[in-house]
Order: C-alpha cells, then sequence, then structure tokens
C-alpha cells in the first residue's frame, strides 16, 4: 500500500484520536497544526492544546498560525508538501489556497451522518432532536459549510442515557478508525467520494450558555435531553430557592400523564429527586449548587427542605 505523506490541523481532545491513529498507520505524518496557546484557568496562563502536547512528545514538525489567510501563514504546510491535510476539530477556516494546497485535498471528521447536522455542535443537537443514531462521516472539505462530497460513514446508536460528554469520547474514537480506512482507499485508489444528498439537511449552530436554563413546562422528555445535551457544558441549570443550581443528571421517571404545577418537587426516589414536568416527571440524579460540589439528588434532599417547594422559582 503507498504510504500517505499526512499533515494534521487538530487542537481539542476530540481530534487525539485520529492522530494517535495517524501515529500507528504506514502513512507519515509530515506536521502538525493547531491553535495558538490560548489562557485558562483562574490565572489565565497560557496553555498549550492538547493536539499540541501530543504532536511536541511524538517530536513532530508543529505550526501555531492565528490565520491561515497569508502567504506567511501558509509557509509550514506548504513546506511540508503533504499529499493529504487531515482535519479534526481545527478551528480555523481553511482559504481556498490550503484547500488546492494538497494533491488529494483536505479530508475531515465530522460528528454526525452527513447532511444530518452540518454545523458547529452535531453531538448536542442529536441528542436534543431526540435522535436514535449518529455517527461519523470522512469527508472531503470544500469552502460551504459541512457541504463536501463523502467518502465513508459509520453509525452508532445514541443510547438513551449518553451524554454529549459521553457520545463525544465515542464518536472521536469512531472517527479515528474511519479516518485510516478512508486514507487507506485514497491510497490504493478504491475510495471514491460521492456528493451529499440534497434531502435532510440539518444546520447545527453552536451550542450556547443562554439554552442552559431549564423550563419545566416542557416535557420530561424534552428536559432529559437537555441535561444529556448540555454535559459537560454549558451544564443544564435551574432556580431553587432564589439561586443558581445546576442539574447535572437525570432520568425520565414518566414520560406522560399531568401532575402538580411544573417544577413542583415531588419527593425523592429511587431514581433521583422527582420533578413535575409540564408532561411527565423528571427523575433528577445529580445537581449542584453555586460555589459547591456536585452532589445526588439524596444527598441534595437531606440537606434541603422540599416540601412545598418549586425548582424554576
Amino acid at each position: 500500500m503507498t504510504s500517505l505523506r499526512i499533515a494534521f490541523a487538530g487542537t481539542p481532545q476530540f481530534a487525539l484520536p485520529a492522530l494517535r491513529a495517524l501515529l500507528k498507520s504506514p502513512h507519515q505524518v509530515v506536521g502538525v497544526l493547531t491553535q495558538p496557546d490560548r489562557p485558562a484557568g483562574r490565572g489565565r496562563e497560557l496553555r498549550a492544546s492538547p493536539v499540541k502536547l501530543l504532536a511536541l512528545d511524538a517530536k513532530l514538525p508543529l505550526s501555531q498560525p492565528s490565520t491561515l489567510k497569508t502567504p506567511e501563514s501558509r509557509a509550514d504546510l506548504e513546506r511540508w508538501a503533504p499529499d493529504i491535510l487531515v482535519v479534526v476539530a481545527y478551528g480555523l477556516i481553511l482559504p481556498p489556497p490550503v484547500l488546492a494546497l494538497p494533491r488529494l485535498g483536505c479530508v475531515n471528521i465530522h460528528g454526525s451522518i452527513l447532511p444530518r447536522w452540518r454545523g458547529a455542535a452535531p453531538i448536542q443537537r442529536a441528542i436534543l432532536a431526540g435522535d436514535a443514531e449518529t455517527g461519523v462521516t470522512i469527508m472531503q472539505l470544500d469552502a460551504g459549510l459541512d457541504t463536501g462530497p463523502m467518502l465513508l460513514g459509520r453509525v452508532r446508536p445514541i443510547g438513551s442515557h449518553e451524554t454529549a460528554g459521553d457520545l463525544h469520547d465515542a464518536l472521536s474514537e469512531l472517527g479515528a478508525s474511519a479516518l485510516i480506512e478512508a486514507l487507506d482507499g485514497l491510497a490504493a485508489g478504491t475510495l471514491k467520494a460521492r456528493a451529499q444528498p440534497v434531502e435532510g439537511i440539518c444546520h447545527a449552530p453552536k451550542i450556547e450558555k443562554s439554552e442552559a436554563p431549564l423550563d419545566w413546562s416542557a416535557s420530561a422528555i424534552r428536559l432529559d435531553r437537555q441535561v444529556r445535551a448540555f454535559n459537560p457544558w454549558p451544564i443544564a441549570e435551574t432556580r431553587f430557592a432564589g439561586e443558581s443550581l445546576r442539574v447535572l443528571a437525570a432520568r425520565v421517571a414518566d414520560p406522560s400523564g399531568q401532575h402538580d404545577a411544573p417544577g413542583t418537587l415531588l419527593g425523592i426516589a429511587e431514581d433521583g429527586l422527582r420533578v413535575a414536568c409540564g408532561e411527565g416527571v423528571l427523575a433528577v440524579r445529580e445537581l449542584q449548587r453555586a460555589g459547591k460540589r456536585p452532589v445526588s439528588a439524596r444527598d441534595f434532599a437531606n440537606a434541603v427542605r422540599l416540601a412545598g417547594m418549586r425548582f424554576g422559582a
């Protein structure tokens, strides 16, 4: 099999399994692009990206341009002369000169089965929509937003209790194995790209902090999806006794039926702290008060008065 010269562009944790898989493959990683170091933590000290740390550990050539729009910013990439550029959650838009630079173009691991959920937050939007399955697509990049032709896709079910964090980790591993399969096919000349379907296109805008508050007049099913989709960020939240309260984990205790006023605390049970919703009952299992550590629903119930209290008030 022909060994490809691969440049890799990625930044966060999601990109690590793909880079590790490339380093174990017959292909040669000739250089890594990642975002510049960013201030992080309470001290706002500059912190290297996860991809940078792995690249340094593997002694790979590294470049951290803040843009790729100028010839100077693309100098390292041009010098590496890659056959293909693999892009995984890089964080910079690739201008036309970059898209045209590798002889085999640029490929991307996208966290959905395209054209379902084009955009920045396919994992969270899939959970919010109640999708039964998701997956990854290895696609060729073009000038559009996740509009390029597809090389291959891999599907997996979404578990009824999976959070966005769970799905993120699973899809990063699934994407890594699919990427190697796609690259091997490209190297051998046996894999051809195909255009995306024109039907079934959905857009997945990035998650905003303003989406975190829970509206207890919604159904228990909808609220459960919010809790799972917003974990690990921005974390679903509500109000309790005049203070902010984060809801980290929950389960649907009863999907239907009419109960007390939405937000009414119905008492503690084996599955958690039961809360009346617009339709059905949600069992909240883990919570966090402002400035405190996360606690189980039972520990929370032991520390506060529940009788006559409501969430969202």
